[in-house]
C-alpha cells in the first residue's frame, strides 16, 4: 500500500475523533500513534475507528433491547444523544449517520411498546399498526425532532377493543414524552382521535384531505405520505400506501396547492448569490431547514407523488425521479449533494448548540464555517433554488398564485 509522507500522527492519550478528525481533514487514511517521548509505538486506520463507533452503536442496540423497564430504556435513550455527538465529531459521513439515528430511535420505539404492552395491555388487539410520520417515516430524523405518529386499525374492532387501544395509544405517548421524546405541538400523535382511525376511515379522510386541498389538508396529506409501521401489520400501510397513489393519480389540483405551499419558502440568496442571514449576538445565523431541508425534502416529495412514487425517502425518491427521467441525471446528482450537506451542517449545528449546554436547534452559525465550507452552502442553496424553479415550472404554478 502507498503511505502519505511524512506521516502525520496523534498521541497515545488523544481522543479516537481527534484521530479521525485528522485522517478527514488531510484526506489520508492512516495516522501514527506516538507516545509521550515522540516515539511511534502503532498506526490507526479510518477502519478502525469507524469498526469501533459501530461497535459502540451495536452496544447501545442490545442495551435498547434488553432493556427491563421503561426507565431503563429512558437512560439507553439519553445515550443516543451522547452518541451522534461523538460519530458527528469523528467525521462519520451524514448519510451513514442518519440512518443510525433512524434505526436507534425504531428500536427505542419499538422496545417501548413492547414494554407497555406486556405490562398494561396484554390482551391488546392484535390487528393495528403503529405508524411514524415525516421525517421519522423516511429515516431522516436529526436531533431536534418531535414525535409524529398515527394508529390504524382493523374496521371491526368492537367497543371494548377500541377502547383498549385509545387507552393503549395514551400509554405510549405519555412514555415517549416520559423518556424524552418531544409531544407534536401541532398534536400529530396517535393518542389524538383524529390520528387514530380504522382503515375505512383512514382512507375516507385521504380522500377527502387529497379531494379538498385547504391549506391545513395539504399539510396533512403532506405528513401523511410519509408513513412506516414500526409496530404491527404492515399491512394496513401497504393498503393505505396503494389508497394514497390511486387518489393521487392525475389529482392535479391537489399537487398544484402542495407544490405552492413548497415555493412560499425561497433560499436565503442575495443580490449576485450573496448569503442572506440574520444577526444574532452578533453573529451572522441561517436557519438552514427553513433555508434549504425543507424545500429539498418536500419539493422532492411533491414530485415522488405527481410520479407515482410512495415508498423511501428523500434520497430514495431522487433516484427514482432520475430513473424515470423526471429529474436529469445532472439535477438528480446535485440535489442530492445539497441535501446530504445542508443536512450534515444541520447536525453540526446541533451538535455545537448541545456542547454549548443548550438543545439542539436548526440555526446555523455561518460565522463558524470556513470559506469553502460556506461556498459550498452557497452551491448547495443554488441547488435549491433550481429545485424551486423546476416546480414552478412543471407544476405551472402560476395558476394559484
Amino acid at each position: 500500500e502507498v503511505m502519505s509522507a511524512p506521516l502525520l500522527s496523534v498521541g497515545e492519550r488523544a481522543p479516537v475523533h481527534e484521530a479521525l478528525y485528522r485522517m478527514s481533514r488531510e484526506r489520508i487514511h492512516r495516522v501514527g500513534v506516538v507516545d509521550d517521548a515522540g516515539a511511534l509505538v502503532g498506526l490507526v486506520t479510518a477502519t478502525d475507528v469507524l469498526r469501533l463507533q459501530a461497535r459502540s452503536a451495536l452496544a447501545l442496540v442490545h442495551e435498547i433491547e434488553q432493556a427491563a423497564d421503561v426507565e431503563a430504556l429512558g437512560a439507553a435513550h439519553r445515550r443516543i444523544e451522547r452518541l451522534v455527538v461523538r460519530l458527528v465529531r469523528t467525521g462519520v459521513p451524514t448519510p451513514e449517520l442518519v440512518r443510525t439515528v433512524a434505526q436507534l430511535n425504531d428500536r427505542v420505539l419499538v422496545r417501548l411498546i413492547e414494554l407497555v404492552r406486556a405490562r398494561d395491555f396484554p390482551a391488546l388487539t392484535t390487528r393495528f399498526a403503529f405508524l411514524v410520520l415525516g421525517s421519522e417515516a423516511r429515516r431522516e430524523q436529526t436531533l431536534a425532532t418531535d414525535q409524529d405518529n398515527a394508529i390504524v386499525h382493523a374496521d371491526d374492532l368492537g367497543g371494548d377493543e377500541l377502547t383498549e387501544l385509545e387507552r393503549f395509544s395514551h400509554a405510549v405517548i405519555d412514555a415517549l414524552i416520559g423518556i424524552g421524546v418531544p409531544e407534536c405541538k401541532g398534536g400529530i400523535m396517535a393518542r389524538n382521535p383524529e390520528w387514530r382511525r380504522s382503515l375505512a376511515q383512514w382512507k375516507h379522510t385521504l380522500e377527502r384531505w387529497y379531494g379538498t386541498p385547504t391549506p391545513e389538508h395539504v399539510l396533512a396529506g403532506a405528513m401523511f405520505f410519509d408513513l412506516r409501521t414500526v409496530y404491527g401489520d404492515a399491512g394496513f400501510e401497504r393498503e393505505l400506501k396503494q389508497h394514497v397513489a390511486a387518489v393521487l393519480h392525475d389529482n392535479a389540483r391537489f399537487l398544484v396547492h402542495a407544490g405552492a405551499n413548497v415555493v412560499k419558502f425561497a433560499p436565503p440568496l442575495g443580490l449576485f448569490g450573496r448569503l442572506k442571514t440574520e444577526r444574532k449576538n452578533g453573529r451572522r445565523t441561517m436557519d438552514i431547514k427553513k433555508a434549504g431541508l425543507f424545500l429539498i425534502t418536500e419539493g422532492v416529495k411533491v414530485l415522488a407523488q405527481q410520479a407515482g412514487h410512495v415508498d423511501g425517502g428523500t434520497r430514495e425518491r431522487i433516484h427514482a425521479l432520475a430513473t424515470g427521467g423526471v429529474l436529469r441525471p445532472a439535477e438528480a446528482g446535485d440535489i442530492e449533494a445539497a441535501f446530504d450537506w445542508l443536512a450534515e451542517l444541520r447536525l453540526r449545528a446541533q451538535v455545537q448548540a448541545i456542547e454549548a449546554g443548550g438543545k439542539p436547534v436548526n440555526e446555523l452559525d455561518v460565522d463558524r464555517l470556513d470559506s469553502i465550507e460556506r461556498m459550498r452552502l452557497k452551491v448547495a442553496l443554488e441547488t435549491v433554488a433550481m429545485l424551486r424553479t423546476l416546480l414552478e415550472q412543471r407544476l405551472r404554478l402560476e395558476t394559484v398564485r
